[in-house]
């Protein structure tokens, strides 16, 4: 008896056994292949699975039951879900808006102020694409291989250049979930030799969660011709904007946004949307309307010292300055003062001061006239829309930019060439500054960005300080964010960008998932700041609540800095690595020194603790900087951030990334092979090439570009022009011409250049080269050196064009496109191979 009691008890024990593990694999199984998922499990799983059929099917539909139309319907929204409109500026320093103490005319902004809730203490990542992919994904930029720009990618997991399929944007979560989702304006997140029409296509917009795209690809484009596509589709700017003005980017964006969301209202108006607005402005190049122009004109010849005061006064509310925003910044502020390297106003004579107004005078028109096109966009929302569409307004993706070094840019261009411009050479280009069809690319001042990221201190880049990643953020959302006519509502708890995504999910009722298209999901990285306006309903009113973004790390080219919450104290621990001026050498990184700041007592990093000269009244100081600096390595080795690199233009060589081209040497194309990318475009710079036309020549008016590359910032073009073969060489705007001796004949024939370089091979210092035309094999020029500067490393943020010269011209010897008449039958460009293959 005692026997058959424990065989019974152990045969249950094996059959309970047995039922979990069955219970176990058919989890499992449901869990993987999406099928029979419940619908507490079904947002965790995306794609959500096809709906089961419910009914009975006959052979015939006459012995068959009611078809079930649910089959059929997409995954819906949680119900009453908001809209979404997230809006996100470029290169805006902290104090560039009236709303944020700047002179700079914001109206947009200002209304939101007045009727949402403003962040004072919101944070980006210091550059351009890794604060994107932050934003969009909910992660660290190294977490998502954003640690720098695309551009400059390199083969580590933190600088890879490629979103992560395991890391699945905000848009594709609401995608799946039953909204529309649009993205327009500026993409810098697709990898530099992925932008070309042959893809592949998984990280463009469209692959990443968004149902339509129309915009530009990289970090910057022209604003009068911008490189755009819809969807994966390169697409010709219209001449005119829709008010019959001059075409001008951000106008154009504006529309179609509004079009975009007139339309989803119209055909689909319980379904809710997603819209991205991203302009890229106020990136450089700053090319305003002209309307706008002339608007600031004197505002800013008092000089960014005396700027910078005028700001600082305004967020105070001092010596006789009224603050647009009371207590934008708290009462014990200090004012940061100006970096070593940087020039103060009075080192300049008074033309060269004239010159550098002109610079802020148009960045600020550039302001001003986007956030009125923001302003368009929001307008526009329809009315039954407007009670229960959130607005996330991010005024830009990292303080004011340091781009155009100590005395601005005429061209870009020229500047991430790691070349730059004198005093001289900004007077001559002012007067044309960002002005349509006069070649100039501009940038403002790097005092400039520092005046208006005040009280901050440095600018874009700089990871370390707030200069470069304190940003303003206003939220606005009248269904649960009730007007407070008598003061503008502010929240100071310390946030980052990562914490967008979570809050959209919170606010609209979606899970995080697990799985997206098969792949397990890295966990969002941020926290979700909806509690700032009590959405949790535990509170009306967010303001004064405890801050849950508790540890942050920031780094960009080994700029670096580690927040900690602590209660009694905020700490952050800081060290500059790299700065935006001064030609110093880079120390090791193991030598660069660490500033301590109480972020608790000190707003604006102008106290710095371990410069204490009595540290015994303060022991445990020093102690807490090691402990700081230990906590970077723990957070860097978290998110990938090692290995850290302070490198630039020497990341800027394309044969550091996978490339169609890679060791090819030899190209042929053909008619219509038009906006090739130059990341993805045979590399000719500083190497020996020759170029061959196989062409048929019409009998009358012969003309047009055969092979072009760049625009107006720098590249070349191969073309006709009144029967004579022509090569223009641009070099940052000084344009080298090579003109054939002969006439082109008409008829069959072989054109063709051969570039000979003087420098050694591929060794990017822009030496000196020499052209010469070919007719049918014949040489028709004779120059043993006629161009005396080179691009050392990248022409421009253009493409590659055969039979015409899209966007910017090369050369202003003509108009674009400048559309070859005449009949090309294959363009070969054949690249000397480097030395050790040569033998």
């Amino acid at each position: 008896m005692k026997n058959s009691s424990v065989n019974s008890t152990n045969c249950m024990k094996k059959t309970v056994l047995k039922l979990k593990r069955l219970l176990n694999l058919l989890i499992v199984a449901i869990f993987c292949l999406g099928v029979l998922v419940p619908p507490a499990l079904a947002q965790a799983i995306l794609p959500q699975p096809d709906p089961e059929f419910k009914g009975d099917i006959g052979v015939t539909y006459e012995t068959s039951g009611e078809p079930d139309k649910s089959i059929m319907e997409s995954p819906e929204a949680p119900d009453d879900a908001p809209n979404i409109i997230l809006v996100l500026l470029d290169d805006v320093g902290f104090s560039s808006s009236e709303t944020f103490g700047g002179s700079i005319e914001t109206p947009t902004l200002e209304r939101l102020a007045d009727e949402g809730i403003t962040y004072n203490r919101f944070h980006t990542t210091a550059l351009c694409s890794p604060t994107r992919a932050a934003l969009l994904t909910g992660r660290n930029h190294h977490s998502v291989g954003s640690g720098v720009v695309q551009e400059l990618a390199t083969g580590y997991p933190g600088y890879k250049g490629l979103i992560p399929k395991s890391t699945a944007t905000i848009a594709e979560v609401l995608h799946e979930n039953g909204y529309s989702t649009a993205w327009f304006g500026k993409n810098h997140n697709v990898p530099d030799n992925q932008t070309s029409m042959v893809g592949p296509f998984d990280r463009w917009p469209n692959g990443l969660g968004f149902d339509y795209f129309y915009g530009f690809i990289g970090g910057e484009t022209d604003q009068w011709y911008p490189a755009l596509y819809e969807n994966q589709n390169p697409i010709n700017a219209p001449a005119k904007t829709s008010d019959g003005e001059d075409y001008n980017l951000t106008h154009d964006l504006a529309d179609k946004a509004i079009g975009w969301m007139n339309n989803q209202h119209s055909i689909a108006p319980d379904r809710p949307f997603f819209l991205y607005f991203a302009p890229g402005a106020t990136h450089s190049p700053h090319q305003p309307p002209d309307s706008y122009r002339d608007k600031y004109k004197g505002v800013f010849d008092d000089g960014w010292d005396e700027e910078r005061v005028k700001i600082y006064n305004r967020q105070m509310g001092i010596n006789g300055e009224t603050a647009k925003t009371p207590d934008i910044i708290p009462a014990d502020t200090v004012l940061t003062p100006r970096p070593e390297g940087i020039p103060a106003w009075d080192d300049f004579d008074e033309s060269a001061r004239e010159a550098l107004a002109k610079e802020m005078e148009i960045y600020a028109a550039f302001l001003d006239y986007t956030d009125v096109e923001v302003g368009r966009v929001l307008d526009a929302i329809p009315e039954k829309e407007v009670e229960n569409t959130m607005i996330v307004y991010i005024v830009g993706d990292n303080g004011g930019s340091a781009g155009g070094g100590v005395n601005g840019t005429c061209n870009t261009m020229k500047n991430l060439n790691g070349l730059g411009y004198n005093i001289e050479e900004i007077k001559e280009c002012a007067e044309d500054w960002g002005a349509r069809d006069t070649g100039t690319s501009p940038g403002y001042s790097v005092a400039w960005a520092w005046a208006t990221d005040a009280p901050f201190q440095w600018t874009k880049e700089i990871a370390s300080h707030f200069g470069g990643t304190r940003n303003p953020m206003i939220i606005k959302w009248p269904k649960e964010i009730p007007l407070t006519p008598d003061k503008r509502e502010i929240r100071d708890q310390f946030h980052h960008v990562i914490d967008i995504a979570p809050t959209i999910l919170e606010v609209t009722g979606i899970q995080e998932p697990e799985i997206v298209n098969s792949i397990q999901q890295q966990p969002i990285e941020g926290v979700s700041l909806a509690y700032t306006f009590g959405f949790d309903k535990k509170l009306r009113n967010g303001e004064g609540a405890e801050g849950t973004h508790k540890t942050q790390y920031f780094e960009m080219f080994g700029n670096r800095g580690i927040y900690k919450d602590e209660g009694e104290h905020e700490w952050m621990a800081s060290t500059v690595h790299s700065k935006p001026v001064g030609d110093e050498p880079l120390k090791p990184f193991d030598e660069d020194e660490w500033e301590l700041y109480d972020l608790k007592t000190d707003f604006s990093q102008g106290n710095d603790l371990s410069k204490i000269s009595d540290l015994s009244a303060s022991p445990y100081l020093p102690k807490k900087l090691e402990e700081l600096k230990d906590l970077f390595l723990v957070e860097g080795g978290k998110y990938n951030v090692f290995p850290l690199d302070d490198r630039f233009v020497e990341r800027g060589d394309v044969s550091l990334r996978p490339s169609f081209t890679a060791g090819r040497y030899h190209f042929d194309f053909y008619e219509g092979a038009v906006r090739l990318p130059e990341g993805t475009a045979p590399d000719v710079k500083s190497k020996d090439h020759k170029v061959t036309a196989q062409v048929t020549i019409p009998e009358r008016r012969a003309k047009g570009v055969i092979l072009a590359l760049g625009g107006e910032t720098g590249g070349y073009s191969f073309y006709i022009k009144k029967k004579k073969l022509h090569y223009t060489y641009n070099y940052f705007g000084t344009p080298y011409d090579v003109v054939s001796e002969a006439d082109v004949p008409s008829g069959d024939v072989e054109l063709g250049f051969v570039f000979e370089y003087l420098g050694d091979y591929g060794d990017g210092a822009g030496s000196p080269a020499t052209v010469n035309l070919f007719i049918d094999g014949n040489q028709v020029t004779n120059f043993t050196e006629n161009i005396e500067h080179t691009v050392p490393a990248r022409f421009s943020l253009e493409t590659q064009d055969v039979g015409m010269d899209l966007l910017t011209p090369v050369t202003h010897n003509y108009k674009s496109p400048f559309k070859f008449k005449g009949t090309i039958k294959k363009v070969t460009i054949d690249i000397e191979p480097p030395p050790e293959e040569s033998t």
